[in-house]
């Protein structure tokens, strides 16, 4: 039976059908703290609700999206895993944990359109969206493979996938992660990267009070064409121009750059220093990733001399910049590398884009 699934209704919505269908709104409350607050989904085991109710439930919702089919565990804690859906359909989604927080970075499509030709992703091509649900249930399915005592406290759609051209059901799934009878998260611990879907940024920021995350890559629309593709519709200017044109952001509200450092791609000092002219004066932070390697692209990350040369060049120009440390790379989960490997008749439909090849012209390093 094709049943609406209730991980895709947000509380305040499920408060509105319950209204309409001549149910207590309360128990639509009861539902999703059982739901989200201590992860039953199984509506014999809300103990609170009448029988009647329970067996309404069953009847009428699904509660349950996704499954586990696979987990990897890297060595440095990071716990990667594949989610197939009820069509095969198959996602990563990764925890980070660290000493004061644990990361959940999710996927909104399967597959990627982009085609950005350093990230993996890419390389699947794009099979479909994910449904609010199958977003939202990435967060339940994650939180069952975390060691006891330990919870997700910041959630980052970098999955697989452009959370932009899925907004229709991005938004409500965040709305479930917000909302005090949802994960209850602060809008401050959730954070929606873009690669760059200009027309998208306003509707997305005025409509939910998230972090903005934009993956900028280079520093010249020569170089970014190559890398992020979508340059080509949104060039540089038209992107930071809408950015400083947002009314929200301020140095409590900047919006985050991620910058992936690519051997003899990016990684000049003159890169650098194009850099810190093009951000000057957008309230921004910047993320430093050296390139995590696998078998979709011939890049390679530079080396750790050559990295902190150019973080050197953007701090003394005032930018803050963080130069993060990859995590689960042995597990492909670092930054850029999913692709479900370990699953190769589950990989979606779709053109491989040609091997990447540097851009002309650019700098030389030094």
């Amino acid at each position: 039976m094709n049943l609406p699934e209730l991980k895709g209704v947000p509380p305040d919505v499920l408060r509105e059908q319950f209204r309409e269908q001549g149910l207590p709104a309360y128990r639509a409350d009861q539902i999703a703290s059982w739901v989200y607050g201590r992860g039953i989904e199984d509506p014999e085991q809300m103990t609170d609700l009448p029988q009647e109710l329970r067996e309404r439930l069953n009847e009428s919702w699904r509660f349950r999206s996704l499954d586990v089919l696979r987990a990897d565990h890297s060595t440095d804690g990071t716990i990667k895993a594949a989610l197939r859906a009820d069509d095969a359909a198959v996602v990563e989604a990764v925890l980070i944990p660290e000493e004061d927080r644990t990361t959940l970075c999710v996927s909104t499509q399967v597959g990627c359109p982009l085609a950005c030709s350093f990230c993996a992703t890419g390389a699947l091509g794009f099979g479909r969206n994910l449904r609010s649900a199958e977003i939202v249930d990435q967060l339940c399915r994650m939180a069952e493979l975390l060691p006891e005592g330990r919870r997700i406290t910041n959630v980052v759609f970098m999955g697989m996938g452009e959370p932009l051209l899925n907004l229709p059901q991005v938004i409500p799934a965040v709305r479930t992660l917000l909302h005090p009878k949802g994960f209850a998260m602060a809008p401050r611990r959730v954070t929606v990267s873009t690669a760059g879907v200009v027309p998208q940024i306003a509707p997305l920021l005025e409509a939910i009070p998230v972090n903005l995350a934009v993956s900028l890559h280079a520093a010249t629309d020569e170089v970014r064409d190559v890398l992020v593709p979508l340059n080509k519709r949104f060039p540089l200017d038209v992107l930071l121009g809408t950015l400083r044109g947002l009314p929200r952001l301020s140095r409590r509200h900047p919006v985050f750059f991620e910058y992936t450092l690519i051997e003899g791609v990016n990684d000049s000092v003159e890169d650098a220093r194009r850099l810190v002219r093009l951000l000057e004066g957008l309230p921004s932070k910047l993320n430093l990733i050296p390139m995590n390697e696998h078998g979709d692209s011939d890049y390679r990350p530079p080396a750790p001399e050559v990295a902190s040369r150019f973080m050197g060049v953007l701090v003394r120009g005032g930018l803050t910049t963080t130069l993060r440390r990859s995590r689960g790379s042995d597990i492909d989960a670092a930054c850029g590398q999913l692709a479900v490997r370990q699953l190769p008749e589950e990989r979606p439909a779709g053109r491989k884009p040609a091997a990447p090849q540097a851009a002309p012209g650019r700098a030389s390093s030094g």
